[in-house]
């Protein structure tokens, strides 16, 4: 039960809750913390002078639903509701969850916290989701009180608790001797002589041993639930349309008339039901979040046995004693670079050792969080549905079940497969070498074999693979990727056991490989934009690697052009990408998980309070590119931002907190430049919805220039801009924005740019 225990403290304070309230957002908070955090409102924002102006409370209280306040802000925020609220500097609790400081003390005269009178036009704004609710004339009153929830904490208190101790000893608690079941207080033997003598009233009060008193504690009655609108009334049945329990005082009053109204006793076992059917599922979920762990740690024992790569032989070579010496030099010489490659590669395999271990190992924090925070909801839930009051059942049991499948949601979004697997995709390609360091012989004997060959009329026939053929209808290109196709020739009848494809740099640097099996298919991602790149394919078997005499040359550009020259590989592709605009999306892949994709993946907007980072599917590292994002909704004023972001930008905050984005955020008057948490170039004028965003990106000036409705935002926001950049948006549940690219560079830029 040792997870449960976040569920029962209070995000304010820290501790277990005492007297717990339920707010409508189905929070809870201690009634102590929640007088503390109360802000009063301007007079002039009053539901009362707002009736007096023609403005309903209900118009009030919609405007006023959430506040600005998340993890990403500055510190600072105001009240979404009010044209002119104070603004507070944040805190946290000991939890970690955003709080307004505690209010001032109250004066001398007031009474004690509990019964103080909560101040006119008071505002309470959650601790936990942010929204701001506005208190009526009954003040803390208005929320009823989780009686459920301070059972549950009664039973995990009771169960850690190994002796009752004194509840009224000042320091140190002593162990309590007695209980008083008419006074419900235990009382050590000094404390029950002072403050519970045996004479007067008090003579009649019944003393049990605390042992008894705790079971009878635990066996009586709770007291009943009251309606929260008329404290003499009991609860007696259910109002379906506003999720609550009401008395039948207010079905007189005909508060909810024209609503569906149902037994207590019925809604409170249907409820019991409906939460133990979501249990049913997380507890699965649970289960194999579990096997998952143990997978992911046999997988760090299988990646911790060290590798162990093959001991090279050196062939011994004997010759005359004239040319030993030189001999020796020359094969320490090729010793020596081998062994240097060696060590590269080791360093490579370290690497790819150190990575795997680390991407498995944040994967297990990950998932042991998570799985804690569930085992946790479990427990705690599986305490509710023990308690016998309906009543305080009911007002808590559909944010229960709404908790339950959303965290059975988040357990199947894949969190349940490993992101990295135990082998070492690092095939060592040692036939090439093989081969040479078989060719390696002196010239004279070469010589003397070729002559001996063209004497006898015969050749060696070559057992390694005959070139492939390049098919070009099949070869394409589109954005920053290429699609290549290859065949055996028709009449080879060597076995090829697969293919090695090599792509430069884009600048006619050296090759690298790309693809490494059998396929006779790769497409290759993330080329740079406007360059000419240059592929080639081999095949190869156990005896070595096939040698090619003829080179074939294909630019797409210019159609299809052919011609020979020699070279090492037999076909070589020139690919010349002369894209002058990119086509992409938004990229489910990479996004926070809180992002929602519509339109193809051209339209996003986020179920959460708090600002999501969401990138494009398309990286850029060279060229000139520009795209535009239309506001589709904008309501209650949030703040979105706009730029680029490398591909490992933190995707829970603001873009442009961190050091990976660039960005510009705005609101409804102003925009602003923002890079690693620093604010500069503040201009006039925001957006609303329906408004255009234009972000260009010249990586040949290195620049970054925002727009919006095709009005520059001030000078050049960004420069000496260099790397991979991917289009990146951050934006919350007030904000849905559609992508549009393909596009034009604009006016003011090309003017600008004819100028220079």
């Amino acid at each position: 039960m040792d997870e449960m225990e976040e569920e029962l403290k209070c995000p304010v304070c820290g501790s277990f809750y005492r007297e717990p309230l339920i707010l409508p957002c189905s929070h809870n908070l201690c009634q102590a913390c929640a007088r503390n955090i109360l802000v009063q409102t301007p007079e002039a924002e009053s539901p009362q002078s707002r009736r007096a102006s023609g403005v309903s409370d209900y118009d009030y209280l919609d405007l006023d639903k959430m506040s600005l306040y998340s993890e990403a802000d500055s510190g600072y925020g105001s009240y979404g509701g009010f044209a002119s609220a104070p603004t507070t500097p944040c805190q946290k609790s000991p939890n970690g969850v955003r709080v307004f400081p505690p209010a001032a003390p109250p004066p001398p005269h007031l009474p004690p916290a509990g019964l103080a009178p909560v101040p006119r036009n008071a505002c309470l704004t959650c601790p936990q989701c942010h929204r701001s609710l506005i208190l009526d004339e009954r003040g803390l009153r208005g929320f009823p009180k989780n009686r459920v929830l301070e059972g549950v904490i009664d039973r995990y208190q009771q169960s850690k608790a190994a002796a009752l101790r004194c509840q009224l000893c000042e320091k140190a608690p002593k162990e309590a001797t007695v209980m008083c079941e008419q006074c419900d207080v235990f009382y050590c033997e000094p404390c029950r002589l002072r403050c519970h003598p045996p004479r007067g009233p008090l003579a009649k009060h019944r003393l049990v041993p605390p042992a008894q008193g705790r079971v009878s504690r635990r066996l009586s009655p709770r007291k009943i639930s009251t309606c929260t609108d008329h404290e003499l009334e009991n609860h007696s049945m259910y109002c379906v349309q506003c999720k609550m329990p009401v008395c039948y005082q207010c079905l007189e009053e005909g508060k909810h008339s024209s609503h569906e109204v149902k037994a207590l006793g019925a809604m409170w076992k249907l409820h019991k039901s409906q939460l133990s059917q979501a249990l049913n599922g997380l507890s699965d979920r649970a289960k194999e979040a579990k096997e998952f762990l143990v997978q992911l740690r046999n997988m760090v024992q299988q990646i911790q046995v060290p590798y162990q790569p093959a001991r090279e032989t050196n062939p011994q070579q004997e010759n005359s004693v004239e040319f030993e010496a030189c001999l020796v030099a020359q094969c320490d010489a090729l010793i020596d670079a081998l062994n240097r490659r060696k060590a590269q590669l080791l360093s490579r395999v370290n690497k790819e050792h150190e990575h795997k271990l680390k991407v498995v190992r944040d994967q297990i924090s990950h998932c042991t969080v998570k799985l804690r925070q569930t085992t946790g909801l479990m427990e705690y839930c599986l305490e509710v549905i023990k308690e016998n009051d309906p009543s305080g059942f009911l007002q808590i049991s559909d944010a229960l079940i709404r908790r339950v499948h959303l965290t059975e949601d988040q357990w199947g979004k894949g969190t349940l497969t490993p992101r990295m697997t135990t082998d070492f995709d690092l095939n060592l390609d040692s036939a090439p070498l093989l081969q040479s360091i078989h060719q390696l012989d002196f010239v004279q004997m070469k010589v003397s074999l070729i002559h001996r060959a063209q004497r006898s009329g015969t050749t060696a026939s070559s057992p390694v693979p005959a070139p492939p053929i390049l098919q070009l209808e099949e070869c394409c290109t589109h954005n920053n990727s290429a699609t290549l196709s290859w065949k055996q020739p028709p009449l080879s009848t060597v076995q090829v056991e697969g293919y090695i494809l090599e792509l430069d740099d884009g600048n006619g640097g050296q090759f690298r490989e790309v693809y490494v099996g059998k396929e006779t298919m790769c497409t290759v991602d993330g080329l740079h934009f406007n360059s000419t790149y240059s592929a080639r394919v081999k095949a190869f078997n156990k005896t070595g690697v096939s040698q090619y005499s003829k080179t074939l040359v294909l630019q797409t550009s210019e159609g299809c052009n052919f011609e020979t020259q020699s070279a090492p590989y037999s076909q070589l592709v020139d690919i010349k990408k002369l894209v002058a605009v990119a086509w992409f999306s938004f990229d489910p892949g990479s996004a926070h998980s809180d992002i929602l994709f519509s339109n193809d993946n051209l339209t996003v907007t986020c179920n959460s309070y708090d600002d999501r980072v969401v990138l494009g599917k398309t990286g850029f590292s060279k060229g000139l590119h520009y795209w535009e994002l239309s506001i589709d909704r904008y309501d209650n004023h949030p703040d979105p931002a706009f730029g680029v972001a490398r591909v490992d930008v933190l995707k829970d905050v603001m873009l442009g907190k961190d050091d990976k984005a660039w960005a510009m955020y705005v609101d409804n008057n102003r925009s602003w430049f923002m890079h690693n948490n620093s604010h500069t170039n503040r201009t006039e004028g925001g957006i609303t919805k329906g408004a255009t965003v234009g972000v260009l990106l010249d990586l040949t000036r290195r620049t970054l220039t925002f727009s919006i409705n095709e009005d520059q935002q001030g000078p050049v926001a960004f420069e000496n801009m260099e790397g991979l950049f991917f289009p990146a948006v951050s934006l919350n549940r007030n904000v849905q924005v559609t992508l549009h690219t393909g596009l034009p560079v604009p006016e003011f830029y090309t003017s600008r740019a004819s100028m220079q």
